[in-house]
């Protein structure tokens, strides 16, 4: 009985193995005949595991890399940082041999070079801030985003706004390339080179100081003044900001450092926004990362800047999506922290804490509060425009 049992079974797996050779590849009956010759573990490994990993993969793949990040790629050089030395009631010569420098009879020239989006409230609260230490402001707009979107020319269309700096401004139209598909930071760097022929435009010599930084990455006033009559200082100096996001309600870090002032040399100083020195200044200023009044600017931006790729899915582009990431101090793309320890990571994980310290801001946004509001602690909601 057993003998005949054994051999019926053996003579229908046959018959099943017959058949899904004879079959399509993609038949039912071949698909059939594959599953009921798997175990137990292979179909749920084949029909939930692997579909959830695939999904989820899908889904947070970027978390998954960024927080492996501290397994496959090592920290930066560390900086080596400056002490800034400042009070208003301390004489320039004496903060100079603070720190270590020597006072100059006269001060530097400064320029100012930025290149121009659509960051209108940030471009006047950093022009104010320096007004009093820069020669001549220089700026460059271009018809079209990193990313070949055409755009408005915001500065040129709004320019009344800054009849203050007019005597001392050179500004420059640049027209996109339009490149569609194109690695958005080849536009950039094209127009950063646009930018270095418009300083020549402007006048700079050897020697003046030249501010290298985006619109929001703004230096303190008496940290530029600070460099135009101070002697032997770096010829190359990075500056460390204070990192805030949305607004001077979350300050997130102190590690913003690329904005850079650079001692100028004809022929070597290229404008650029990337490291160029180890030397950096402590408590330089702030960086205001997304700080816009209107919702169709964080959509703008989120479509337009070099890391488009991080726009993954359609709905992070949902103004209710966005009111709700900017009031939490939480991040517009789901992404872990850029960081590259685990310690590190893991500190900064979850929604930036509120701060209701309104203390060493510029000071053209707190004599300007009420029409700036929307910077400052408990003004977390953006109007649609």
């Amino acid at each position: 009985m057993l003998s005949n049992g054994y051999s019926s079974s053996k003579k229908s797996d046959d018959i099943c193995k017959n058949a899904c050779d004879r079959g399509s590849p993609f038949s039912l009956s071949r698909l059939r005949c594959l599953i009921l010759g798997l175990d137990a573990k292979s179909i749920v490994f084949l029909f939930l595991i692997l579909p959830t990993a695939v999904v989820g993969i899908y889904l947070h793949g970027q978390k998954i890399s960024y927080f492996l990040r501290p397994l496959w790629q090592s920290p930066p050089k560390p900086f080596i940082a400056l002490t800034h030395y400042y009070h208003e009631n301390v004489s320039m010569e004496t903060l100079c041999n603070l720190h270590g420098w020597g006072i100059r009879d006269y001060p530097r020239r400064v320029y100012d070079a930025v290149l121009f989006s659509n960051e209108l409230d940030m471009l006047k609260i950093r022009w104010n801030e320096l007004y009093p230490y820069i020669t001549q402001f220089v700026l460059l707009e271009s018809n079209s985003t990193f990313t070949a979107i055409p755009k408005p020319l915001n500065f040129a269309l709004s320019r009344d706004e800054f009849k203050f700096v007019e005597p001392r401004l050179t500004y420059g139209l640049i027209g996109g390339r339009f490149r569609k598909g194109e690695n958005p930071f080849i536009e950039e760097a094209y127009q950063r080179l646009a930018l270095d022929q418009l300083l020549r435009i402007a006048g700079i010599e050897d020697d003046d100081l030249l501010i290298m930084s985006d619109v929001d990455e703004i230096p303190s006033g008496h940290t530029i003044d600070l460099l135009r009559w101070c002697d032997d200082i770096p010829p190359i100096l990075h500056l460390q900001l204070r990192n805030y996001l949305y607004s001077f309600e979350f300050q997130y870090d102190l590690g913003s450092w690329r904005a850079s002032i650079h001692r100028y040399q004809k022929g070597k100083t290229r404008y650029a926004h990337y490291r160029q020195t180890d030397y950096l200044l402590s408590d330089s200023g702030w960086h205001c990362s997304f700080c816009f009044r209107y919702i169709s600017d964080f959509v703008f931006k989120m479509k337009a800047y070099s890391h488009t790729d991080r726009v993954r899915f359609s709905h992070f582009l949902s103004p209710k999506r966005i009111q709700d990431k900017i009031c939490h101090g939480a991040n517009l793309f789901d992404m872990l922290p850029e960081e590259y320890t685990f310690r590190e990571m893991i500190g900064k994980m979850g929604n930036i804490p509120r701060s209701n310290s309104a203390v060493h801001l510029p000071f053209y946004l707190l004599e300007n509060a009420q029409e700036y509001k929307y910077l400052l602690p408990g003004n977390c909601v953006r109007e649609h425009g």
